[in-house]
């Protein structure tokens, strides 16, 4: 009897190569949880680019004021994609306890650990990945 497979896939592939075992686990949570002190450290450090703009003409030229705006809107931007994943990052270090972590959430599949290496907040597996993109 040959190794075990994953469904669909390659004879050749292996099991062990795909899911994430408890110590992988661990490394992959303790990342999470660097990504999000630094995500949390960013918001103190970005709370001033993303103030009101003062509108009084006579205190600041036009265009540094417009300047002003296009930093405002960049700093917002980037606040927001700050949020999602955070969102994200919570939602992957739930899974872990709920120990449902390494799932696609489309087709049920394991999720490659050199994907999750790469972005440990991964909720799909690469075909499926590949599908919505």
């Amino acid at each position: 009897m040959g190794p075990p497979t994953v469904s669909g896939k390659d004879p050749n592939f292996l099991c062990a190569d795909i899911l994430p075992d408890k110590n992988q686990i661990v490394e992959l949570k303790a990342l999470l949880l660097k990504q999000q002190d630094a995500l949390i450290e960013l918001e103190q450090t970005g709370a001033e680019a993303a103030a009101v703009v003062e509108l009084d003409q006579t205190r600041v030229g036009r265009l540094s004021r417009m300047d002003a705006l296009q930093g405002q809107a960049m700093s917002q931007a980037r606040e927001r994609r700050r949020e999602i994943q955070l969102h994200k990052i919570a939602a992957a270090l739930k899974r872990i306890e709920r120990d449902d972590f390494g799932y696609c959430a489309e087709c049920g599949e394991e999720i490659a650990f050199k994907r999750l290496e790469f972005d440990p907040a991964a909720t799909l597996c690469i075909d499926c990945a590949n599908d919505k993109s």
